[in-house]
């Protein structure tokens, strides 16, 4: 399936999930490396778990997040395909557009 024929719901699940900053600097977070559920949390002392856990679930409904148990650890990673999938939908075409403006005003 290509990412033109996604659900809408695939892409309106990630808008919501990227809508919130603290979800965004979630995933600025585990961009570098998977973290555990405790380490992850530890990045936001100004929430408690609960709070977090929320948040990390409307990323792991999104798809933007993985995880996955090793041991009795909870691990987490970024998932880039679906703000990749966004990028080539949306933003890619309207940098082309952009582009192709700036080319006319040239020309």
């Amino acid at each position: 399936m290509s990412s033109r024929d996604q659900a809408p719901d695939d892409d309106d699940l990630v808008f919501k999930a990227l809508a919130a900053p603290v979800r965004r600097r979630m995933l600025d977070a585990l961009r570098p490396a998977e973290l555990t559920t405790g380490e992850l949390c530890s990045r936001f002392p100004e929430l408690d778990r609960t709070t977090v856990l929320q948040h990390l679930r409307v990323l792991e409904r999104a798809d933007l997040v993985i995880g996955r148990r090793v041991g009795r650890e909870r691990r987490l990673s970024l998932a880039p395909l679906p703000i990749k999938r966004i990028h080539d939908r949306w933003i890619g075409d309207y940098a082309r557009a952009a582009v192709e403006l700036l080319e006319d005003l040239d020309g």
